[in-house]
């Protein structure tokens, strides 16, 4: 068993100075945090895993192969593999909980 506090991933989080910070890695799954400032553009392209996100905090929009929908804290979004997908109109920062599965490759 692994266990992790979401206070804690997001101290690591700002702590590492990047916008994505993996804390899990196994065959199957991999999960980290990703974070967005407001107004920031997100530049991410089509992942080779399904993936899934799950809001913590923020406002924006996410576009996902054209189609564009509202996203705040408690969403929860499905993103098939190779689909075209960023977030837009980041208007608070946004903390999201991202699930690759299987764990992500380049």
């Amino acid at each position: 068993m692994k266990l992790f506090e979401l206070e804690q991933l997001l101290k690591d989080t700002k702590t590492s100075g990047q916008r994505y910070f993996e804390f899990l890695r196994v065959r199957d799954i991999s999960l980290g945090i990703y974070e967005l400032r407001a107004g920031a553009q997100d530049a991410q392209k089509p992942h080779k895993q399904d993936e899934v996100y799950y809001v913590i905090s923020g406002k924006a929009h996410i576009e996902v192969d054209g189609e564009r929908q509202p996203v705040q804290a408690g969403s929860v979004i499905y993103v098939a593999k190779l689909a075209k997908h960023r977030f837009l109109d980041i208007t608070e920062d946004l903390k999201v909980l991202v699930f690759f599965a299987p764990a992500e490759v380049d």
